[in-house]
């Protein structure tokens, strides 16, 4: 059972961590949102599945944010507690280092599971979700924002659609009318008006661009200052719209694929993944040790001195992992044991300078 003491510590850490995460939930939202935007300027993403998106990648950055509110938070409510000599007074009153220890313990461990469960599986499910979305909405024309009976705008300036009727997947068009801008062969510019008894939405087997099957219907084409139009009747006439641009950089096929699935082909990307997941929660661990020694600090230190080493050493942390790992994708590393042993090291030295700080001293020139 927890004493009040106890109980007063993880409300102040909780207090820190949970305010420390809403600071970089928007930080980190701020980021993701340009990241849509841009794909949904080049036409990666229909603005229609824009948000819904946006969710999805925030749940996955979960992994990543989560072990750094709860350093930071960590921190910032054990550094104000020690400026505010709460700490000294504690200690005078006989509290130990266990008296410290116990709540951050359970808040770590508690931290370790809620980042195991991210990192293991809700990030590569949200992940594979989003995939899925953007699939199924690049697809539709609903997508795009079309509603029967309404003039609307392709995305990628593909022009303007009309449909009388539409299907509730948005792949299958009634009475159609289609009007575009475009060159000719001698780069000038003409307009061409396509209509359609119907048509259906469809997509190339690799899924970069779509088209519009439009059947039996006529085609005219208007050149701008000119005369000379052409009309021409057709049963089945295919359109291109605008192309589905993927950086191929952004993708990752392992970090969408599921723990067991990585364990079942450990090819180096795969095996850079796992470790990757598996260090997310053995990292948090880590973290909560390094927060009990970098927070303790006399009551005239600079407010912000501590804070500052906390995130170099963070960062040096971090780094130090993202080099291993990429070393493993390359293939230039077989195994992750430097990463587990830059984990125990690092855990080390925090548990060693933290009974460092708090092993009884002998008094000067006592025998």
């Amino acid at each position: 059972m927890l004493s009040i003491l106890d109980r007063y510590f993880l409300r102040e850490l909780a207090y820190g961590v949970l305010a420390t995460a809403i600071v970089l939930l928007v930080i980190f939202a701020g980021g993701a949102f340009a990241t849509v935007l841009q794909k949904v300027a080049n036409g990666s993403i229909q603005p229609s599945v824009m948000f819904e998106v946006l969710g999805l990648q925030m749940v996955d950055l979960l992994s990543t944010l989560l072990p750094m509110s709860a350093f930071l938070g960590t921190l910032i409510a054990l550094g104000r507690m020690y400026r505010e000599s709460e700490m000294h007074v504690l200690a005078s009153s006989g509290m130990g280092p266990r008296g410290m220890l116990r709540p951050v313990t359970l808040l770590a461990v508690s931290a370790t599971i809620v980042v195991g469960l991210v990192s293991l599986w809700l990030g590569p499910l949200s992940a594979r979700t989003a995939d899925q979305v953007i699939a199924a909405a690049n697809k539709s024309v609903i997508a795009a924002g079309l509603d029967a009976g309404r003039f609307t705008e392709l995305p990628g300036k593909g022009g303007i659609i009309f449909v009388d009727t539409l299907s509730r997947d948005g792949t299958v068009l009634g009475k159609t009318f289609l009007a575009t801008d475009r060159t000719d062969s001698d780069g000038k510019p003409q307009v061409r008006v396509v209509n359609a008894r119907n048509g259906r939405m469809y997509q190339e087997s690799d899924g970069q661009n779509r088209f519009l099957a439009l059947f039996d219907g006529w085609q005219f084409e208007i050149p701008l200052g000119a005369d000379n139009w052409r009309r021409m009747k057709y049963e089945r006439n295919d359109i291109s719209l605008s192309n589905i641009t993927d950086d191929d950089e952004d993708s990752d096929p392992a970090h969408e694929a599921s723990t067991t699935e990585l364990f079942k082909s450990l090819t180096p990307d795969n095996l850079g993944e796992l470790v990757s997941r598996f260090a997310a929660p053995v990292s948090t661990l880590v973290l909560m040790m390094m927060v009990l020694p970098m927070s303790r600090q006399a009551p005239r230190d600079a407010r912000y001195g501590r804070l500052l080493i906390a995130v170099l050493a963070y960062f040096l942390y971090v780094v130090w992992q993202l080099i291993a790992r990429a070393q493993i994708i390359k293939g230039h590393l077989h195994t992750s044991a430097p990463i587990w042993l830059l984990h125990v090291i690092v855990f080390g030295v925090a548990a060693w300078y933290f009974w460092r700080q708090n092993a009884p001293r002998r008094v000067k020139g006592a025998h």
